[in-house]
């Protein structure tokens, strides 16, 4: 059995989130998702969502057998404890193939590193992207003040 993982932030759970988990499944038997720690997310802003919920929604998607919170400190110590024999990269994660596929055999971890496919929009105004969804809730909504009331965006 060919065991897949797949990891990211997975805030506010779109379009391009299910692809990448699709995409990931194919690359083996059984995909389990590490849903990241919001500590551990320092390359945009922090997630929305608290990490639980977040684990919650990736789990309940049919192309993933099982979701799994990060280390709050090592974000390869779940990675250690799977021992998946590959790691889908998003399409577009900011992660180096070569980088990881280097600290996975700094710990002795012997599998491949994939990258997934990316998903262009189906029609217009779909949005693959959290940051993507926060901005037009902003500029439709507008920015709630501390009272609550609606501030201009």
């Amino acid at each position: 059995m060919t065991r897949v993982v797949a990891q990211g932030t997975f805030d506010l759970l779109h379009p391009g989130h299910v692809h990448y988990l699709e995409d990931a499944a194919t690359h083996g038997d059984e995909l389990h998702a590490i849903v990241a720690r919001r500590t551990n997310v320092t390359h945009k802003p922090e997630p929305i969502l608290c990490a639980r919920q977040r684990r919650d929604m990736v789990e309940a998607l049919d192309a993933v057998d099982e979701a799994h919170l990060g280390d709050p400190e090592d974000v390869f110590v779940p990675i250690e404890r799977l021992d998946p024999d590959v790691i889908v990269l998003g399409f577009d994660q900011h992660h180096d193939e070569a980088d990881i596929a280097a600290a996975l055999d700094a710990r002795g971890i012997d599998c491949r590193v994939e990258r997934a496919s990316g998903r262009e929009p189906k029609y217009e105004d779909e949005l693959l992207s959290s940051g993507d969804i926060v901005d037009r809730i902003l500029r439709e909504r507008g920015e709630r003040g501390e009272d609550g009331d609606a501030t201009s965006p």
